[in-house]
């Protein structure tokens, strides 16, 4: 058995139930000298995309061995699946949504388990709180040393999400807007080395970025150097591409949201 380690949650639960509270009960009482972190309650209820993209970005911070809980699950009672993932060097536990599914994709050597052994959950589980009753003894007992193999069998085929990674369509980049921070600014599925292998050698404030049809002509490396008021794309901390306003909402300017498209070529279209 290793040291415990530290389990993440991130769900979509909000602050004012008992939920949080009740899966920590469960981390705590199977394994003790875990420390908690929570990453966020607040993805918008049911948002796979948003939620997939708060953990990308935090987990690669946190240490080797650390457990990332993640709990946003509408089909919750179904005959969707409870997964144990290994992936980089930690783990994540989750249903089989999608919601892991770009954890799984980062890394060529991830695997995933099925969570099936009772011993890996709560005797009663509840129809509507797997959260607590599955995925938290999980976590729960990765993060004490268990093996993943123990969950149940391994699985090849998890759900994967539809649009989280661009497309390349002839000389252009296709790719959705991921998620609206708090601060309005659009987080998308085009990633800067999605833009380095598509336009190699060219210069960032060159391209032709498009948000759901409309042009943003601006572009600046950081939110204090970009005009008030206006609209411009850059490259955010998480290495994605993001179209925000200074002083002001880009989703708001822009009427943009979650699954908005946003295109990305070579200004005038050439190649």
């Amino acid at each position: 058995m290793r040291k415990a380690q530290v389990i993440t949650l991130t769900t979509d639960f909000g602050e004012s139930d008992a939920y949080v509270a009740s899966m920590k009960g469960v981390l705590l009482s199977l394994c003790p000298g875990a420390r908690l972190v929570d990453v966020t309650h607040a993805v918008e209820p049911g948002d796979l995309p948003g939620a997939a993209l708060v953990v990308e970005e935090a987990r690669r911070w946190f240490p080797a061995g650390s457990v990332h809980l993640v709990v946003v699950d509408p089909g919750v009672g179904t005959g969707r699946r409870a997964l144990a993932v290994r992936s980089g060097g930690q783990y994540l536990v989750g249903p089989d949504n999608g919601v892991l599914g770009p954890a799984l994709a980062a890394d060529p050597r991830s695997r995933a388990h099925e969570i099936q052994q009772a011993a890996w959950r709560l005797a009663r589980v509840s129809d509507t709180f797997h959260g607590r009753d599955v995925f938290a003894p999980a976590a729960a007992l990765l993060a004490a040393g268990k093996r993943i193999g123990g969950a149940g069998p391994r699985v090849t085929d998890p759900v994967r999400l539809e649009g989280f990674e661009p497309r390349r369509s002839g000389g252009r980049l296709e790719g959705t807007v991921l998620r609206v921070d708090r601060f309005g600014n659009l987080v998308t599925s085009v990633r800067g080395s999605d833009l380095d292998a598509a336009f190699p050698g060219v210069p960032f404030p060159t391209l032709d970025i498009r948000l759901g049809g409309r042009a943003v002509d601006e572009t600046a490396r950081t939110y204090g150097l970009a005009r008030p008021g206006r609209p411009f794309a850059l490259l955010g901390s998480g290495g994605r591409l993001e179209v925000a306003v200074r002083e002001g909402s880009a989703a708001a300017v822009l009427k943009c949201g979650r699954g908005t498209e946003v295109t990305v070529e070579r200004r005038g279209g050439r190649r």
